[in-house]
């Protein structure tokens, strides 16, 4: 009896401490939270109260109906479905091919693209940009979109989850007079799935918050997502808190609400994909 006494007290202080940790990541989203729904001003008093004292929306509205961030949500939403549908098409095909196709050099190319993984993404920005100056695709969504179609981790990703597919059922296919294209749709992306929604919440998550990017290729502000617009927005309005809050939640909740909805078959793909292979 007290061997089970003390394991739950230690339980029970392991649990008080994680609890106590979660609320202190917590309090500055929370806060965050609050002074979106404060009067203008109340958030600069000394010291800063951490619930309104009477609640509005007063800041969404006119972040949406004076900054026009309406727009800007809608320029996040597309470029970030486009690069997630786009990438789950090249990184699979990638991926699937590095995993099941035999072809000369395969294991070199792919030890090169893995190298390519310690290289910062920032040292990649100048010829790059250099790049869609060529294209002429500075200042449009292409220009966003395109460098995000592929992606070294999600081709290994892929890869390692791939692996465990059976040759036979592979074999069986091709023997039975299935094309290499069928091959690929109709008997090795159904058993993909669990992998492709751990790289579509990735994917989207990384699109909607990427800020380097777009504030870089971007030069129109109708055409900003909406980390660029918040930035500008921060620069203009930089005594407003409370709209500056509002605007943070708006960025930040719809990834958020996702990954929440989607964590259970993210951190699966995830395990998964570490194991196969």
């Amino acid at each position: 009896m007290r061997l089970v006494g003390e394991s739950r007290w230690q339980a029970l202080r392991v649990n008080g401490a994680l609890l106590v940790l979660a609320m202190l990541s917590l309090a500055p989203l929370l806060w965050m939270v609050s002074v979106s729904f404060m009067p203008r001003g109340e958030a600069s008093h000394f010291p800063p109260p951490f619930l309104p004292s009477s609640a509005t929306l007063e800041n969404y509205r006119d972040l949406f109906a004076r900054t026009g961030m309406a727009r800007n949500f809608a320029n996040s939403l597309l470029v970030s479905m486009a690069i997630t549908l786009l990438s789950l098409l090249v990184n699979t095909m990638a991926g699937y091919a590095f995993a099941k196709l035999r072809f000369r050099g395969r294991e070199r190319v792919f030890q090169l693209l893995l190298a390519a993984l310690v290289v910062p993404a920032q040292v990649a920005m100048l010829p790059l940009f250099l790049l869609m100056k060529q294209l002429g695709l500075v200042n449009s969504y292409w220009g966003v979109i395109i460098p995000g179609m592929a992606g070294v981790f999600g081709i290994f990703l892929v890869r390692q989850y791939a692996r465990g597919i059976p040759d036979d059922l592979i074999e069986a296919a091709r023997i039975d007079g299935a094309g290499e294209l069928r091959v690929f749709w109709q008997v090795v992306l159904p058993m993909l799935k669990p992998v492709l929604a751990t790289l579509a919440v990735f994917t989207f998550m990384a699109a909607w918050n990427d800020f380097m990017w777009p504030l870089i290729v971007l030069t129109d502000q109708e055409r900003y997502t909406l980390p660029v617009a918040l930035a500008a927005l921060s620069r203009e309005h930089i005594m407003d808190v409370e709209l500056m809050m509002a605007g943070a939640v708006v960025t930040v909740l719809p990834v958020l609400v996702l990954f929440l909805l989607l964590q259970r078959y993210y951190i699966q793909g995830l395990l998964l994909g570490s194991v196969k292979g």
